[in-house]
């Protein structure tokens, strides 16, 4: 049996309803790759790990609202809206910003170079909120 590699100092963890199809679209939509997934037997995500294009890495869920007391935390959808934006540093802004509004992300700020860096902001399908930072565009 292969060992996990050890969790990085800090991972966001996802709660969404159709917990499968998020896993699908976060994977096409930031050039990830599933780490590890678990099933539940009633069709729900129970949980996944999704190393990203850029090296990070996000936990993902099926919201499980039978089980607040012990999860702590809904879906987007659910609370009608998220709390965090997560951030990702990344070599291209525009290519990571263009990639995601093809799988159905929404530009909530378009990309522009400010005094940091170049960023962007986008809403996914599931409603967490996404700040892409990276270089600023050459001339």
């Amino acid at each position: 049996m292969t060992q996990a590699p050890p969790d990085p100092p800090v991972v966001p963890y996802l709660m969404v309803r159709n917990g499968a199809r998020a896993l699908d679209w976060y994977v096409r939509a930031f050039a990830g790759r599933i780490i590890e997934r678990y099933d539940m037997e009633d069709g729900r995500l129970g949980h996944a790990t999704i190393g990203l294009g850029n090296g990070g890495a996000v936990y993902l869920s099926d919201e499980f609202p039978e089980m607040i007391d012990r999860v702590g935390t809904l879906a987007p959808d659910t609370l009608g809206g998220t709390t965090v934006t997560v951030a990702l540093a990344v070599d291209d802004v525009d290519a990571w910003l263009l990639r995601a509004e093809a799988e159905g992300a929404v530009a909530i700020r378009p990309a522009a170079d400010e005094v940091y860096g170049r960023n962007a902001k986008l809403r996914d399908p599931f409603g967490h909120v996404w700040s892409l930072t990276g270089p600023k565009r050459a001339g």
